[in-house]
């Protein structure tokens, strides 16, 4: 097997384990920012991608994650978040590891090469036309990734597949191919290092345009959030504070009123007639809340029209 990029030896690695300890953890922070750097010039493709992602979740079908090893790490970390963090309901995310649960105590690396539960995994969580699946490996040839990419396309589903080394099979598999080309590990092979750290910014930045597109995100805020424990109530409260300019002690009841839905919250706060009625303004502002604020100011301005209108027609009736 040839030498890939993943697996080369850093410029900086020699005579590293006779270093002093801060030079050791400075050559360290120093590979994580050049690995960090690299994430920049994919940008385009992960444009790319989070538009086909909001689409499928847009269109109702799910979002599927597949990787072994510290990639599966990365990837798992950014699929558990997404509902607390964008109320994208835990039945639309699907979450492939390689060992499945097992994986959560013992990450082995040899289910990394079985194909076959990776084609289990993906017939098991029905992923198929009108769905999207991401793949990531290091590598980009990581059997596991490579066979979920592979029967998710054959499926039907939208594929995007994120790697570090260039022309590695995953891309070529991917739809939309995602290349990280970090730099060689210090510790070479070890991808839980920079290999990891850019997979992590690139999935962030993935997930949170594609909520984005999908209206969960406003002025900064997450307006889609689950506040499911004191911390997020207190974060949601805050929100709609900031957002509608009412005290905490109003925002706190509009969100009770709401059901706790923030963007509910802010539209009843913005003049909407009920919770009802917030809702189905924002369905037809595609759950987008600028638009759907504008709507209501819009519904205001005409209202103020007919008054003026009406206003003098009366006074003539009156003379």
């Amino acid at each position: 097997m040839a030498e890939t990029r993943t697996e080369a030896l850093h410029q900086n690695a020699e005579g590293l384990d006779i270093q002093a300890p801060d030079a050791i953890l400075a050559s360290l922070a120093d590979a994580q920012i050049e690995a960090a750097k690299v994430v920049r010039q994919a940008i385009p493709s992960i444009a790319r991608a989070a538009e086909i992602i909001a689409g499928r979740l847009k269109s109702g079908g799910k979002l599927a994650y597949a990787a072994a090893g510290s990639s599966g790490l990365m990837a798992l970390a950014d699929a558990l978040e997404l509902p607390g963090t964008f109320g994208i309901h835990r039945d639309r995310i699907a979450i492939l590891i390689a060992g499945g649960d097992a994986a959560f105590r013992t990450l082995a690396g040899g289910p990394e090469d079985d194909t076959e539960e990776a084609a289990t995994a993906v017939a098991n969580a029905g992923i198929g036309a009108g769905d999207c699946l991401i793949a990531v490996s290091a590598s980009g040839t990581t059997p596991y990734a490579v066979r979920a990419i592979e029967d998710a396309r054959r499926r039907g589903a939208a594929t995007i597949g994120i790697a570090n080394n260039r022309d590695s099979l995953l891309l070529r598999q991917a739809e939309t191919a995602i290349l990280l080309e970090t730099p060689p590990e210090l510790i070479a092979g070890s991808t839980r290092m920079g290999a990891g750290t850019a997979q992590k910014i690139a999935l962030n930045m993935l997930s949170t345009l594609t909520a984005v597109h999908l209206g969960h995100v406003h002025d900064g805020y997450m307006v889609n959030l689950m506040a499911d424990n004191i911390k997020l109530r207190d974060r949601a409260a805050r929100i709609v504070a900031a957002v509608s300019g009412r005290g905490r002690d109003e925002a706190a009841r509009l969100l009770e009123k709401s059901g706790g839905a923030v963007k509910t919250a802010i539209l009843l706060a913005a003049g909407a007639d009920s919770a009802d009625a917030a809702e189905k303004i924002l369905e037809e502002a595609g759950q987008k809340l600028r638009p759907a604020l504008s709507a209501i100011e819009g519904s205001k301005g005409r209202t103020a029209s007919v008054l003026i209108k009406t206003e003098p027609e009366k006074g003539q009736q009156g003379d």
